[in-house]
């Protein structure tokens, strides 16, 4: 019943009979009795953000096909970034006997190791890092900084001009990622010789709706468009689309506009649309490795790519 027919020299035959007779009771093995008597579960939790957006949900398909194909059995749960819901989304988890937790881009991925390590369960960082289990993220600083060195690029600056008129916007800026990525953004500034204006810095979450009344706001404030766009995620450029379809503006073309997510859809926002692509792939490739051979609590960094 298990599928370790072939290993135990049973024949075909009689495992075909076997499971023929299960299917005609309806048997079903029960999986709490038999992590019982091996002392695991088999379970992996995945505690993840939202679904919402290319990325996380590419992160939880992705997951989902590589834990079956190890062997384990894969539980998903959505807590919209709210530190109380990963709470008890990690006791529950607990509860069901997962082996581990996978964090992603958890609020506070530290406060819930210490709720699994007392019970022998460990965690794993993906997206957001923290200190007490071993963190996969994008290099945030690094593909920040060319995304933003690239928008610079397409911008139609006057000789001599020390300001770019570049506005980031979206983002928590309690998070490490967008804490790194308003890093790159204002050191690819300097680098190139310029300094970003300090009202050009609009963190205001991640939310389409946050993001459409912060750059309305800003448009408002400073009687126009900015020279170019930052928007840190593709659910927060769903804000700032939003606004240009509400108030009839189509200038989007004409604007240099990069967003530090990916997707494929995007391109057809025009040619000076520029994306950063975090490498999924990869960073479940470790996130296996990790569960496999697990190491210290280090920060694995993975380069992101730049699609145009």
């Amino acid at each position: 019943m298990n599928g370790t027919w072939k290993r135990r020299r049973i024949s075909e035959k009689l495992a075909e009979k076997v499971l023929e007779v299960a299917h005609q009771h309806g048997y079903i093995p029960n999986r709490q009795a038999s992590a019982l008597r091996k002392n695991r579960s088999g379970v992996l939790g995945m505690i993840i953000p939202v679904y919402d957006n290319r990325y996380f949900s590419s992160i939880a398909q992705t997951f989902e096909k590589l834990a079956r194909e190890a062997g384990f059995f894969p539980t998903i749960t959505c807590t919209q970034r709210d530190p109380e819901l990963e709470e008890i989304a990690a006791r529950s988890l607990m509860s069901y006997g997962a082996e581990c937790l996978i964090c992603v881009g958890a609020t506070d991925p530290d406060a819930i190791a210490q709720i699994t390590k007392p019970a022998g369960i460990r965690t794993i960082n993906l997206d957001l890092p923290g200190t007490q289990a071993p963190s996969i993220i994008t290099d945030n600083y690094t593909a920040s900084f060319e995304l933003t060195k690239t928008i610079i690029e397409r911008l139609d600056l006057d000789d001599g001009q020390r300001t770019t008129d570049l506005l980031f916007i979206g983002g928590n800026g309690n998070d490490h990622n967008t804490q790194q990525r308003v890093k790159g953004f204002v050191d690819a500034h300097e680098d190139t010789g310029l300094i970003p204006q300090d009202n050009f810095i609009q963190i205001c979450g991640y939310e389409a709706d946050s993001t459409e009344t912060c750059f309305s706001r800003f448009v408002s404030e400073n009687s126009g468009l900015p020279n170019g766009i930052f928007v840190n995620s593709t659910i927060s450029l769903e804000g700032v689309i939003n606004w240009f379809h509400k108030t009839g503006i189509h200038r989007l073309n004409n604007i240099p506009l990069g967003c530090f997510d990916w997707d494929p859809f995007a391109a057809l926002l025009g040619k000076n649309m520029i994306m950063t692509r975090q490498n999924v792939p990869e960073m479940m490739r470790m996130l296996f490795k990790e569960i496999a051979s697990p190491s210290s609590n280090e920060v694995t960094q993975i380069k992101a790519e730049l699609v145009m």
